[in-house]
This record gives structure tokens, C-alpha cells and sequence, in this order.
């Protein structure tokens, strides 16, 4: 999901694509497609709350204004399996869980647990070395790679009936890689295409001005009043990239990002596997990877944390949702789609060292392994460990898709009980209630929990919005980690029913639909409750409210 959230933040700026500069663009011509992005989310949003601030957050800071002042908690330790934290960040700080059973930096598995020196988590994606893995492919290459080896030269007519079934997935898998390859060539060439634009029209305005490139101004260009064709096309890009903030390092990040998919993600010669030194087909190998739990990209996974935990009490960038929280940094996701072997054994390490809930900001739409992360699951939900899980980017219905890991498990017929899906809901009205790339589903998604323009930790102490569903999962995940911090002897599946049941709900109210409409008359709203199995959106106040209820109806007993 990595690789999918950066493009995610990418089309924040830039919606499509549609010129060729060979032909020329008109004074009159719409360059750039874009939804309204003018209007600023209020800060700190998510915590805020729906009737107080007229703005759909989970309102945190009601919640300990009015009913946890003063009260005693206890510590929530929540793991999160992502593509690293910066634990150094600088309001993370007395947030990051430490192994108290281990003596940093001497080389020894002091506290017998398997892993060597894992002081703040475990990095699955490491060597022995030191060196980590950072890109990778999605699991759609990786399959397709592994059957294209074993189908070679075979036709359907000389295949069993067990390997016709495999070879139909085969021809499936070959179709989709196919058809992502030819679409991220052809909009890398896109994207090129406008960043070349955008320099020769620079350069062009910047000479008929007589100023830098730097000094060019929205102001300056208006100034422009030249009867040639190409100053005035020149100044047409500019204004509309001027007026909607489109700059060169959006763009850039934008030709980088197609520019891995077709270097790394989709590239069926890649494997880095090797980095890591194991072996990857012996799925019982649960004992490998390093303690360097930053890694080289620490991006989403800080984002993540600070959401759940960012000091509250500090006066620097941001407000966690939980207060007595501690961040076990597992890092299994690169860039990339993660490994089944290494979601599950992430998972097991959480539990087996004392994680209370896990957030899962990841997902990809192939589990070749999906039986031993099942496994995993319902480790967990032996050891009572809630997962919290992002719902995915696609504007898809889950109910009709697949994302994986989920709830559905191979290994039995019910659903794992400690397992809750996040969807992403906005803070604006009915027209800007849901985030338009959400996964949804009246069967799939259990509840929403706000995941558009999210402001939270960025490495190097710094601080930025984002936008995803592994947003959502973060808040949702702190929310959980702050009624259990009050209410500690509550179980997983006790804890999900809380969120869901003291959900927000809007009864009959039309909101934006996610994505492009479906329907043959056009319509592009839906009923709030219908996306999700609860129709509502989580809430710190109601939720502390039931888990007290809960509590003095246990004591009366």
C-alpha cells in the first residue's frame, strides 16, 4: 500500500493529464483537471468534534475535557506493521515501546525472544549485514513471474484439470500485468510530457520578462501581453500551474513514482530478496531480518505513529489520539506489496511481545500465502490482540473486490473477531463527507474514521497532511488504544464492538460516493450507512461513555 499512497498524495494535486506539447496548447485550452483543494482542513480536525467544532473528528479532546480529567490509565502498547518510524522523531519522543529485556547494541538475544537487539521492534525487510530492502514488486509481478516459469511453452489442451484452473489464474495474472505495464508507460510519457511543458513555458516567460525563474510571479505573469502564440501558451500553462499549485516537485515526485513501477514494482527481473538472507519458501522460518526498525524510507510509518501517539502534551507539530501509548515498530512494508510470510510473522512478533493492538496501513490484491497470515490472525485473537486494518485506496467496493490481508479467513468459515476495517471519511459537508478514494463496502468495511488531510509526523522531526485510509486505521487504532488505556481489562473482540457500536451514524444522509459513479443515471452520492457494516464513523466520546457502562455493569455483578 506504500506505493499506492504515494500516488494517492501525488493525484491531491494532479487529477489528469492531457496534453502533448508537439501540438500545441491554446491560450483557451484547460490544461489541468482539479478537484477544489483550496479549502483548508481545520487543524487538528480528527480530534475535533462534531458538534463543538462542527467538523467530523473523533473528538479526542472532548473526550479527556469532559469525562477522563483526572483519571488514572494504563499503559496500551500498539505495534504498528509498516515500512519503518523514525523513533527519534522529536514528538515521538517517550512513545516508542522499548524492550526492557534487552541490552542495546551488544549483539546477544538477551531476553530469548528470537531476534537480536530488538529494542523498539523488528525490521523483517533487513539482512544480518545491516542492509535493507526498499523497493520491491507487488505481488501481482511476483506471481505472475512464478507461474510464467512453470507454464513455459504449455498450452491448455496438455494441462490437467487441477493445472487448467491454475492456468486460467495465469492468463488472468498476465492480462493485469500487462495492461499496468502498458498504462504506466503511457502516463510516465504523460507526466514527462507536462514537466517539459511546464520548463519551456518557464523558461520562455521568464526571457520575456526578463526575471528568473525563481522570481516569477502569479502578478508578473497577469503582465504578459504578447500577440506571439507561444508566449501565449507559454503563459496559459503557467497560470493554470501557478493557480493550482501544480509545481515541478509534484510533478516530479509523480514521473519517480512511475518511473519505480516500471524499475521495480512491475519489473518481473527484480527480487530483492536476497538482501534478506532467508528462505523465503520455508514459511515456519519466523527468525530473520534486523533491528533497524527506521529503515531507508521511515515515511508512512512515522505519519502513522504520530497519529496514534504524537505527544499531547508538548507544544511541537501535532496532537496523538492516545495519550499513554507506546509505538512497537515493526517494519514489513516496503515499497512495494509486502510479503505474506513477513505480514505474519510481524504479527506474531507483536503479540509474543506484549502488543495490545496492531494497525495494518497495507494491503495489496494478491495473498498467494494467505492461509499462513490467517494463522496468524487468529494467533492474535487467541492472545486477545485487536487488528486494526486500512480498507485500501482504490474507490472500490470490498464487498466486490478483493484487498488483502482481511477478515475472511481460508482456515474457517466465520470471520477472524478481532479484526475491524477502516474506511477514510473527509471533514467537510455531504459533498466532502468520504475520502473519494476510499474502499468501502456494507459487508467489508466495518466503520470510517477520518483520513483527508491528516497533519502528523514526518522523519526528520517534520510534519505533513496526508491523505489514505492509512490514516484512518491510525486514528481508529488510537481511539481503541484510548478507551483501553482506561478501561484495561476489556477484551479485542469487546474493543471492536465498542468502536463500532458508539460509531457516529447519519441516518439516510446522501454524501459524496468514492469515486467515479457507477449508477446509469449519473448519480454520484450515496447513503452514508451503506458503505460500511455500522454506517458510522468512530467517536472517542461515545465509545469511552459505552466502556464505562460496560465497566459498572461488570462491577455490579
Amino acid at each position: 500500500m506504500k506505493a499506492q499512497h504515494i500516488l494517492l498524495i501525488l493525484s491531491t494535486y494532479i487529477y489528469s493529464v492531457s496534453l502533448t506539447f508537439a501540438t500545441g496548447i491554446n491560450a483557451t485550452d484547460e490544461v489541468f483537471s482539479y478537484s477544489d483543494t483550496t479549502k483548508k482542513a481545520p487543524e487538528n480536525w480528527f480530534n475535533l468534534d462534531r458538534d463543538e467544532d462542527n467538523v467530523q473528528g473523533v473528538s479526542t479532546e472532548k473526550t479527556y475535557k469532559e469525562l477522563l480529567k483526572g483519571k488514572e490509565s494504563k499503559t496500551v502498547i500498539v505495534a504498528v506493521i509498516d515500512g519503518g518510524v523514525d523513533v527519534e522523531h522529536e514528538d515521538l519522543q517517550g512513545k516508542i515501546w522499548v524492550n526492557e529485556g534487552e541490552i542495546p547494541g551488544n549483539g546477544k538475544d538477551d531476553d530469548g525472544n528470537g531476534y537480536v537487539d530488538d529494542i523498539n521492534g523488528w525490521n523483517f525487510l533487513g539482512g544480518k549485514d545491516g542492509e535493507n530492502v526498499n523497493y520491491d514488486t507487488y505481488e501481482l509481478t511476483r506471481e505472475y513471474v512464478r507461474l510464467s516459469e512453470k507454464f513455459q511453452g504449455k498450452t491448455e489442451e496438455n494441462l490437467s484439470k487441477d493445472e487448467k484452473k491454475e492456468f486460467a489464474y495465469f492468463q488472468e495474472l498476465k492480462a493485469e500485468y500487462d495492461s499496468k505495464v502498458t498504462e504506466a508507460k503511457e502516463v510516465y510519457d504523460n507526466y514527462m510530457g507536462m514537466a517539459d511543458v511546464i520548463k519551456h513555458s518557464m523558461r520562455l516567460i521568464s526571457a520575456y520578462l526578463n526575471v528568473t525563474e525563481e522570481e516569477l510571479t502569479p502578478d508578473q505573469l497577469a503582465t504578459v501581453n504578447s500577440p506571439d502564440e507561444k508566449i501565449k501558451r507559454a503563459a496559459s500553462v503557467l497560470g493554470y500551474a501557478l493557480e493550482n499549485d501544480i509545481k515541478m516537485e509534484y510533478l516530479e515526485e509523480a514521473i519517480e513514482y512511475f518511473e519505480n513501477q516500471l524499475k521495480y514494482f512491475l519489473n518481473k527481473d527484480f527480487n530483492p530478496r536476497n538482501i534478506v538472507g532467508d528462505d523465503y519458501d520455508d514459511l515456519t522460518n519466523r527468525f530473520y531480518g534486523n533491528p533497524d526498525v527506521t529503515g531507508p524510507d521511515a515515511t508512512h510509518g512515522t505519519h502513522v505513529s504520530g497519529i496514534i501517539a504524537a505527544n499531547r502534551n508538548n507544544a511541537l507539530g501535532m496532537k496523538g489520539v492516545a495519550n499513554d501509548v507506546k509505538i512497537m515498530a515493526i517494519r514489513a512494508v516496503p515499497n512495494g506489496d509486502e510479503h505474506d510470510k513477513d505480514v505474519a510473522n510481524a504479527i506474531r512478533y507483536a503479540v509474543d511481545n506484549g502488543a495490545d493492538i496492531i494497525n495494518m496501513s497495507f494491503g495489496k490484491g494478491y495473498s498467494p500465502n494467505k492461509k499462513y497470515v490467517d494463522e496468524a490472525v487468529v494467533y492474535a485473537e487467541s492472545k486477545g490482540v485487536l487488528l486494526v486494518h486500512a480498507a485500501g485506496n482504490d474507490s472500490e467496493n470490498l464487498d466486490e473486490g478483493k484487498n488483502f490481508p482481511n477478515k475472511n479467513l481460508e482456515i474457517r468459515k466465520k470471520p477472524a473477531k478481532n479484526w475491524i476495517e477502516i474506511g477514510a471519511s473527509s471533514w467537510g459537508g455531504s459533498d466532502n463527507f468520504v475520502g473519494e478514494f476510499s474502499n468501502y463496502g456494507k459487508k467489508s468495511v466495518d466503520v470510517f474514521a477520518p483520513g483527508v488531510d491528516i497533519y502528523s509526523t514526518m522523519p526528520g522531526s517534520k510534519y505533513e497532511n496526508q491523505n489514505g485510509t492509512s490514516m484512518a486505521s491510525p486514528v481508529a487504532a488510537g481511539v481503541a488504544a484510548l478507551v483501553l488505556s482506561y478501561y484495561p481489562d476489556l477484551t479485542a473482540v469487546q474493543l471492536k464492538d465498542i468502536l463500532m457500536k458508539s460509531s457516529s451514524k447519519f441516518d439516510k444522509m446522501e454524501v459524496n460516493m468514492p469515486g467515479e459513479p457507477e449508477t446509469e443515471d449519473g448519480d454520484d452520492t450515496v447513503e452514508f450507512e451503506k458503505l460500511s457494516v455500522t454506517g458510522g464513523i468512530v467517536n472517542s466520546f461515545e465509545a469511552v461513555k459505552l466502556a464505562e457502562s460496560m465497566n459498572l455493569k461488570s462491577k455490579k455483578r
